[in-house]
């Protein structure tokens, strides 16, 4: 199956699939697959670091209604920190996919690297600024992965969560420092480690 970088739809029952959270020093990577319903379009689907938050979370709802299926699964910290980022982050998908019903022909996947799936698959170099149904996956993926941090912060709250979602900011540094390392941080991100041993 090839894919146009250049499609704005993608075929009947091909999935768009996409990540949250590659990047940040605490909790889990999440993947959401999505397959759009062409008789029931949704109007403003791009790219989830394009929209504000309010306007993500409307458009998340419209994607949970309107479209022919969706799934969003992650991969938490202990499959993280024992297998990588990169391939936590395939894990992630290849469950996202797994869990759509009915299951899709084929997928295409935002990025460079594609996970081991049981349909055709191909990746697209920012395609969630391309293919409407890969943008769908990252708004779901943004927004469930938030929510989760949220829920996060009210466990932890020294570390602001609800802020910054686990990113390497100066006051999660600095929380890091004050605190030190929770269950939820990535140990074996670099910034993470360096306080960790240090408390050994």
């Amino acid at each position: 199956m090839k894919i146009s970088a250049m499609l704005t739809e993608l075929p009947a029952g091909v999935c768009g699939v996409d990540e949250a959270g590659r990047g940040p020093l605490a909790g889990p990577v999440v993947a959401a697959a999505v397959i759009l319903d062409p008789e029931r379009p949704i109007a403003g689907l791009n790219d989830s670091k394009k929209l504000a938050a309010h306007r993500r979370e409307l458009l998340a709802e419209q994607i949970r209604e309107r479209a022919l299926a969706w799934h969003v699964a992650c991969a938490n910290v202990q499959e993280i920190d024992r297998l990588n980022i990169l391939q936590a982050t395939l894990l992630a998908m290849s469950r996202a996919v797994a869990g759509l019903h009915p299951q899709p022909v084929g997928a295409v996947v935002d990025g460079n690297r594609c996970p081991l799936l049981a349909v055709p698959v191909e990746a697209v170099v920012k395609g969630d600024g391309k293919i409407t149904a890969i943008a769908a996956a990252s708004i779901l993926a943004k927004t469930a992965r938030d929510a989760m941090m949220r829920d996060l912060h009210l466990r932890y709250p020294q570390y602001g969560f609800a802020r910054h979602m686990g990113y390497p900011t100066p006051a999660h540094l600095a929380a890091l420092r004050q605190y030190g390392v929770c269950p939820e941080h990535r140990k074996s991100f670099a910034p993470v480690a360096q306080y960790n041993n240090a408390l050994k």
